[in-house]
């Protein structure tokens, strides 16, 4: 839970979150009910780094490998069902929502190229019943370099300014990042940044407590 100085400063068109102002509420923002789109974006094929050189050797840079990553979320709902929506394991929406869910995905962006990203989308007429959302981001293939990436995740309520979260450290060797929090206080949904990086799916579990059962999933 945070107070009021810890919200994100609100202008009319973006919040960035911060670690100096890492959350704002979306009922405060000028969000109330419809749908939440969750958008990342990231550089499917980050340029070489190169040593310095001449103009030929610059030329001949092999491309560094392609990076695949895929957005999911934990969730906890009201009623203490949990669960997690990913690609990974085709569960592209929670098995406990499958006629009315509270979070869904449009599908898997494999390459980075889509100009759309991968969305995942959060029914804010349903905010009673939920009591957490983590989005998380994994490396699905691909060095697991995140500063190469350059992802970013952005918030678009059907009202008020975009929420931006820049996946803006290194995170060396982790394969995963825990974006941001969507959590119920007091009847509103407040997005609180992240950006905590941990080796895979049973780490990020651990580290906020969803105790979920994790194995070997494919898409």
């Amino acid at each position: 839970m945070t107070d009021s100085n810890d919200r994100g400063p609100v202008s009319l068109d973006k919040v960035t979150l911060t670690k100096a102002a890492p959350s704002v509420s979306l009922a405060k923002a000028g969000a109330a009910g419809g749908v939440l789109r969750v958008n990342l974006n990231w550089n499917a094929r980050p340029p070489s780094a190169t040593k310095s050189g001449g103009f030929l050797k610059r030329l001949a840079a092999t491309p560094a490998p392609a990076i695949d990553l895929d957005l999911g979320c934990l969730y906890e709902r009201t009623d203490g069902a949990k669960g997690a929506v990913q690609a990974l394991g085709n569960a592209l929406r929670g098995q406990h929502d499958t006629a009315n869910p509270v979070a869904w995905l449009d599908g898997d962006d494999r390459s980075g190229t889509n100009a759309a990203g991968e969305n995942l989308f959060v029914d804010l007429g349903q905010v009673a019943a939920i009591r957490r959302i983590l989005v998380y981001a994994f490396i699905y293939e691909g060095v697991a370099n995140w500063a190469a990436a350059d992802g970013v995740v952005t918030l678009f309520p059907p009202s008020g300014p975009q929420v931006e979260v820049r996946l803006d450290e290194a995170g060396a060797g982790a394969g995963m990042c825990a974006i941001a929090m969507l959590e119920n206080v007091g009847g509103e949904l407040v997005v609180r940044r992240e950006v905590r990086y941990v080796p895979g799916h049973a780490e990020v579990d651990q580290a906020y407590g969803w105790g979920l059962t994790w194995g070997r999933g494919t898409k």
